[in-house]
């Protein structure tokens, strides 16, 4: 857990530093005196200064901050009844609104330049994810089993448990992955879905619905999964049972399993936790018993992970990597942008959206499960990750909200337009109402984090 946190602070950091970092830079190109620039929180520990900033390392190594001159003019001015925040060589203030614009702007765009940086380093190290085949289970033939009558848009458009799903609306789809992700960002819209049953194709229309606790659609399938053992975890149930990686399970209790989520519901309705196997080792068939135990969350687990198809990227070069990465940015900036309509559509904010806890448990999360596996895999993970807030980081902080960087462009570009300096009053009041409203969003943000800890 401390090495999940250490490394869920240092990643949001480095966004964090990124992001100081072009306000920096834009401020040193529009002639305004940066009077210090730090790297990390806290105490000081080293300071030296160079062309009139003092740069500083400070002892916590996350993030950073740029402070330049006459940030504070606005406040100044407020507390001694002045009209206007005093203007002077080389203070942010009396710089021309298009500069400060520039400088504002500058923070979200580096986020936007870490992320096609992380991604295309992605691409150039090359990745790997795990899957399934494009083969379905339909939710409802287990969801009747249990007594609920919910019946799902896969069942509802006539698409049947044993189907492969080879195209949504004209995309290629050749993994479960790639069925989710096509699925994901379209709730509630009609959709043309193509298949194969039993060697003859078709098509039909599907309406996902909207799942209000994550906010993505979803139709109502699983993958199928063949149920061949790929790995059996020391000193577990399956273990002590015999089970070995390649063997394949034929029937559980007398009854044929077709695939890994009738062995599912099969253990979930168990009622003594002991469960008969038939299973076939190198061509010959033998039998085992397997007692069920409750792991930590208190969950029945046999032990068993099943295979998986493995997706590897193909090999490209620096250039293919810079394209890849730019493309995939501009991708996820046009996900992000349609995620925020689903916000409005009665989700469950507590499920779906996250504060900085969680977030920084799951940059965490991501990182020692790559780096658990191995070290390229590793950084890949975590670089994705980044690359992923750092854009949602570049289009949050360009929303017309006070005190963060679009309202600020919003403050300028009025400047620019009625050609003299907006009324102090009515810039405090605007920044007000913008301390207001993020108080209020950190505060929901963390409580959501709260609950979704203690639920775990």
């Amino acid at each position: 857990m401390i090495l999940k946190i250490i490394l869920g602070l240092g990643g949001l950091g480095v966004m964090v530093f990124f992001h100081e970092l072009g306000h920096f830079i834009a401020a040193k190109l529009s002639g305004i005196v940066v009077e210090a620039f730090t790297l990390g929180w806290g105490k000081k520990l080293v300071s030296c200064r160079f062309r009139g900033t003092e740069y500083c390392i400070a002892m916590l190594p996350l993030g950073g901050s740029c402070k330049m001159k006459g940030e504070e003019a606005m406040r100044d001015a407020l507390e001694a009844g002045e009209g206007r925040p005093r203007e002077g060589e080389g203070t942010f203030y009396g710089a021309s609104p298009g500069k400060r614009i520039f400088v504002a702007a500058a923070g979200p765009a580096m986020n936007f330049l870490f992320a096609i940086f992380a991604f295309s380093a992605v691409w150039l190290i090359g990745f790997s994810y795990s899957t399934f085949d494009n083969r379905i289970v339909l939710a409802s033939d287990f969801s009747s089993r249990s007594g609920d009558s919910v019946s799902y848009p896969a069942t509802q458009a006539g698409l049947k448990t044993g189907d492969y799903i080879t195209a949504v609306d004209s995309q290629p789809i050749a993994t479960f992955r790639d069925l989710q992700d096509a699925i994901a960002l379209q709730p509630e819209k009609n959709l043309t879905v193509e298949y194969t049953r039993n060697g003859v194709p078709g098509s039909l229309r599907v309406t996902p619905f909207l799942n209000k606790s994550t906010g993505a659609g979803g139709i109502g399938v699983y993958p199928w999964v063949e149920p061949v053992i790929a790995a059996v975890r020391k000193e577990s149930a399956a273990q002590i049972a015999g089970l070995k990686a390649g063997d394949r399970i034929l029937a559980v209790n007398g009854t044929d399993v077709p695939h890994t989520r009738f062995l599912d519901m099969v253990i979930e309705e168990s009622p003594f936790h002991n469960l008969n196997l038939l299973c076939e080792r190198d061509g010959k068939t033998f039998e085992t018993k397997i007692i069920l135990y409750a792991d930590e969350e208190g969950r029945l687990n046999t032990g068993i992970s099943f295979r998986a198809s493995q997706v590897s990227s193909p090999r490209v070069g620096i250039a293919a990597a810079l394209g890849k990465g730019f493309n995939e940015t501009f991708d996820t900036l046009f996900i992000t942008v349609k995620s925020l309509g689903l916000l409005f559509r009665g989700i469950d904010l507590s499920q779906a959206v996250s504060g900085p806890l969680r977030i920084t448990y799951f940059v965490g999360e991501v990182a020692t499960t790559g780096f658990s596996k191995n070290f390229a895999t590793g950084v890949t993970s975590i670089l994705n990750f980044l690359g992923l807030l750092s854009v949602a980081l570049f289009f949050m902080n360009l929303l017309p909200i006070p005190v963060l960087d679009g309202g600020q462009i919003v403050l300028f570009l009025f400047e620019v337009i009625l050609r003299k300096p907006l009324s102090l009053r009515f810039v405090y009041r605007y920044q007000f109402v913008g301390w207001f409203f993020v108080l209020l969003l950190v505060i929901l943000s963390t409580m959501s984090d709260v609950l979704y800890f203690f639920r775990s």
